[in-house]
């Protein structure tokens, strides 16, 4: 009874989230103006690529009416700047995003759901389709795609650190993975390279807390992850700063290299920095990755 009594004080508890954060994304999104973000482009192809089932936010006129009449599905007949019209997002849900230095600062989870929310908003409204890695959520359109988005990025994950979800990526489509990349850089190396090699462009979004990249730390500390699972303990915390500093300089350098090698764009943003701007460099990525 109490397993099932938490579950549902913690499903309630995510729920509570959504309004307020699809509230921010609507706001945040309404700051940067459309402007000619279709992606009916000269140059991109009109050679047929596929036949698909037609999925909730598909227009009437997209339907291939002679392949629907072979069967009792609606197909789409989709064409090659179609495909290009998806967008894959991947936000880390982790523990160590749910950090921040100060109460009047987001934590680095809101944040992120934030900005990928507000992007998808644009996209969407912009005549993209936009979904999340694995399988869950494929891209779509529509209303009920954003309200799905924002369902699905308001659960946490218990992990410290989580891996980029690499599967479901469409090939020559374009994704944007969030995150502050302070685990394992391991797999996001092995989620780019799966992406450069399917013809996936996009981009780095790289969050982090303002007190990370500086170290206020000093005497005796105790250092403690998000989800507990690490602790460590000094007396000379200041001693560390050099290290961290070098540390951390060179994850931002490794992960600014990766993304060249792979044809995508790194952005590092911090939470007291102005989210308009974040969300617009991220709009300008999206046009920068068709090329």
């Amino acid at each position: 009874m109490t397993t099932v009594t938490a579950l549902r004080q913690r499903s309630e508890e995510e729920a509570s989230r959504l309004p307020a954060l699809l509230a921010r994304a609507e706001h945040l999104a309404g700051t940067v103006l459309l402007g000619d973000h279709g992606r009916r482009r000269s140059g991109l192809g009109d050679d047929f690529w596929q036949y698909r089932p037609m999925q909730q936010g598909d227009a009437l006129r997209d339907i291939d009416w002679r392949r629907s009449a072979k069967s009792d599905t609606q197909f789409i007949r989709e064409r090659e700047w179609q495909i290009a019209q998806s967008v894959i997002l991947w936000v880390d849900q982790a523990a160590s995003m749910r950090f921040a230095s100060d109460q009047n600062l987001s934590t680095k989870a809101d944040r992120a759901r934030t900005l990928a929310l507000a992007s998808a908003i644009l996209l969407i409204r912009g005549g993209e389709r936009v979904g999340l890695t694995g399988f869950e959520l494929p891209p779509r359109r529509g209303q009920a795609q954003i309200t799905r988005l924002a369902e699905m990025l308001s659960v946490d994950n218990a992990d410290d650190y989580s891996e980029p979800e690499a599967r479901g990526m469409i090939p020559q489509s374009r994704a944007i993975f969030f995150s502050d990349f302070l685990g394992d850089p391991g797999p996001v190396e092995a989620a780019l390279t799966k992406a450069a090699d399917r013809g996936v462009r996009g981009a780095l979004v790289q969050i982090l807390d303002p007190s990370e990249e500086v170290f206020p730390f000093d005497g005796r500390t105790i250092f403690e992850s998000v989800g507990g699972a690490y602790v460590h303990e000094t007396l000379k915390a200041g001693d560390l700063r050099t290290r961290y500093l070098d540390r951390l300089a060179q994850r931002k350098e490794r992960l600014e290299h990766l993304s060249r090698l792979t044809g995508w764009q790194y952005l590092c943003h911090h939470t007291n920095d102005s989210a308009q701007s974040a969300l617009l460099w991220i709009y300008r990525a999206m046009d920068g990755a068709h090329g």
